[in-house]
């Protein structure tokens, strides 16, 4: 998947309070609403809250990130 268009997927969760699943390098799997999609060059990263867990947030760098769905 391209980078545009994991972006362009995570933007839409973020701004709609949509569930995604994003798929790591390294094979791990994360489900989570966004809460940022931060593109500036010095971030560039996506928090994510955990499904029923909304004290929580996963920051995960978005070149880390090889594919990402809507659930």
């Amino acid at each position: 998947m391209s980078y545009d268009e994991i972006v362009e997927v995570l933007g839409f969760a973020n701004n709609n309070d949509r569930a995604i699943r994003v798929m790591l390098e390294d094979g791990t799997e994360v489900l989570g609403v966004p809460s940022s999609v931060d593109l500036h060059v010095s971030a560039h990263e996506v928090f994510l809250r955990p499904s029923g867990n909304d004290e929580t947030e996963i920051g995960i760098s978005l070149g880390a990130i090889t594919s990402a769905e809507l659930v």
